[in-house]
């Protein structure tokens, strides 16, 4: 179980660190250093170096392409493990001496296996919870999501609330009859579920739609003004359309909370539990064996410490610290602070705040106003002031910082609290690893920066090639040329990226953000600003170590070394040498996690 972490914050070696694995991924830069993929291609395989302690294996994988992920050891055959933990890679000779009458092998038959994927930032619980609501993801149009809500109220009580997830009004094969702003109205739901509030969460997460009866409870009428940081979107009458962006969501969401209070502290605690599991249970299908969660209260996270001590926490998480004020954190931050340590499954020393909405709900903050909707720049859903006085906190505290900022005025400002901060304490930005999480529109006079003040990118390759096809729309097609997801420049000039899906905002496939890394090809067909490609390494290495580093635990994953944990994916297919064309039909035959196949592809 992981305890409360008294090191000082500034005890890391994480400047050259950065630096090194920086220079790897921009391809290393220098015609004497060796890629991992460069030893694959060439056959080289490399020992495990020191030998560990005699005896036998639990566990070995053999007669397969291991890609270690760490330079010094590239591409062996086969790999021991003992425990949790990495004990040998080598040839399957080598490997041989660890194989008992109790062992258990693995065949691989010449497939792929890799370091467990990391998802670098999803949303844990929100991705339980969308599993047991409508899910709206797939929708053709407004019409099917009509239909959708017509068949749970007809199994539902009158006042029971109707909840989905996932819609995204770029995405629709026609627009709605009689729309706003590109989004439609209520009428329909209104008709079809008078008597039972209807409360539907865009893709995005920072925008939902109501139905009159959900804003009749939550108490939003003619006269309600906007929020800081939200918008009641209206008809020209001045009556509300029921679209409902960024913190205006918060109006609503505290009717669910009381609706949601009805059920007593045991069925409660069943609900999350149930989103604990299903969460789990996906992600370890996809390959994930830790996760990134960008956002939780010390409540949940007190909930997770009960999980973690149970040994029911499926896969491995990394949370970061959400929705609570400065004077909270000030009295709480050392009592949470928990680093990986072993086996562990459970990490807390993360900050995550939100300076910006995202771009499709016109919520992100940008240095010049919307191509579609001229009379406005974005919002800023939590003041800078604020958010400096909790880098401050961080600082104090020994926390990582990762804030949400995904227009280029929102990316500026973030950059520029973490470089007031550091100047005013004295300390190397670079050795805290703090993260700007999504960083999809970057103006290029602030892309250096990350690189130079250490900023960790903690990017979506799958929301570049989802949102490719609209983002013009948004933002002209100069400016979308200019500032979106410009992962190449960053990488040329130091910066380290993290690689995820923002789940249950996309699927949770690293297979499919892994390919629009690659390939940055839209549902279209189309490239979106190719030029920012990663290599085929340089994807897997942001969804393995960089995203370790970006965690503080690339001593104990992210590359498939001995003395590491042996959290580890077998692929149906080799994403490193295929056809780029066929890298999305690869499938997950194998999750280990802690030396546990957790996951194991029925006819694989």
């Amino acid at each position: 179980m992981s305890t409360p972490d008294t090191r000082a914050a500034g005890r890391t070696t994480f400047g050259p660190l950065l630096l090194g694995i920086s220079l790897l991924i921009a391809g290393a830069c220098s015609q004497e250093s060796t890629s991992v993929a460069e030893q694959a291609s060439s056959g080289s395989q490399p020992s495990s170096g020191a030998q560990p302690s005699s005896g036998v294996a639990d566990l070995v994988l053999r007669g397969g392409k291991i890609a270690t992920v760490d330079p010094a050891l590239g591409e062996v055959a086969a790999l021991a493990v003992r425990g949790h933990e990495i004990i040998a890679i080598g040839s399957d000779v080598e490997i041989a001496a660890y194989i008992g009458a109790a062992t258990r092998v693995i065949e691989l038959d010449g497939r792929l296996a890799i370091p467990g994927f990391i998802e670098g930032h999803g949303h844990y619980l929100s991705l339980g919870r969308a599993r047991q609501i409508l899910d709206l993801t797939q929708v053709a149009n407004y019409g099917e999501i009509v239909n959708m809500v017509a068949v749970a109220v007809d199994g539902a009580a009158p006042g029971d609330w109707i909840f989905g997830r996932g819609w995204h009004q770029e995405k629709w094969d026609q627009p709605p009859a009689g729309a706003i702003e590109g989004n439609p109205v209520n009428d329909s739901l209104n008709n079809i579920a008078p008597d039972n509030p209807v409360y539907l969460g865009h893709a995005s997460g920072h925008a939902s739609f109501a139905n009159a009866a959900a804003l009749a409870v939550a108490g939003i009428d003619d006269d309600t003004p906007d929020p800081p940081g939200g918008t009641i979107v209206r008809r020209p009458d001045g009556t509300a359309t029921g679209l409902l962006r960024e913190t205006a969501q918060r109006l609503v969401g505290t009717a669910v909370d009381a609706y949601e209070s009805r059920l007593t502290e045991e069925q409660t605690e069943q609900v999350m539990r149930e989103r604990v599991r299903l969460a789990g249970s996906e992600a370890i299908a996809n390959g994930i064996t830790s996760f990134h969660d960008a956002g939780a209260s010390f409540e949940t996270i007190d909930f997770f410490k009960m999980l973690e001590a149970e040994g029911t926490l499926p896969i491995r998480l990394y949370v970061m610290l959400r929705r609570q004020s400065n004077a909270e954190m000030a009295e709480k931050l050392p009592l949470y602070r928990m680093v990986a340590e072993g086996n562990d499954f459970l990490t807390v020393r993360s900050i995550k705040r939100q300076i910006d909405g995202a771009l499709g709900a016109h919520g992100a903050w940008l240095l010049e106003p919307y191509e579609d909707l001229t009379n406005t720049s974005g919002l800023v859903l939590e003041p800078v002031e604020d958010i400096e006085r909790t880098a401050e906190l961080a600082l104090e505290h020994g926390f990582q910082l990762n804030t949400h900022a995904i227009g280029d005025r929102a990316n500026r400002e973030t950059l520029d609290i973490y470089e007031r901060v550091f100047e005013r304490a004295g300390v190397d930005g670079r050795e805290l690893r703090w993260r700007i999480e999504h960083a999809q529109h970057i103006d290029p006079a602030d892309v250096p920066r990350f690189g130079q003040l250490g900023v960790i990118a903690a990017m979506q390759g799958i929301h570049c090639t989802s949102d490719g096809p609209w983002i013009p729309s948004r933002l002209g097609e100069e400016r979308a040329k200019i500032t979106s997801y410009p992962w190449r420049d960053l990488i040329n000039t130091g910066a380290l990226i993290g690689n995820g899906t923002d789940v249950p905002v996309e699927p949770i496939n690293p297979i499919a953000s892994y390919y629009a890394s690659v390939s940055r090809i839209t549902i279209t067909g189309e490239k979106f600003n190719p030029e920012h490609v990663m290599t085929r390494m340089e994807a897997l290495q942001s969804y393995t170590i960089n995203n370790a580093i970006a965690a503080f635990e690339e001593d104990l994953k992210g590359t498939l070394s001995p003395g590491k944990l042996a959290d580890i994916v077998v692929l149906s297919r080799d994403i490193l040498t295929i056809a780029e064309d066929e890298i999305p039909g690869t499938e997950i035959d194998m999750t280990i996690i802690g030396g546990e196949v957790r996951h194991q592809r029925e006819g694989a």
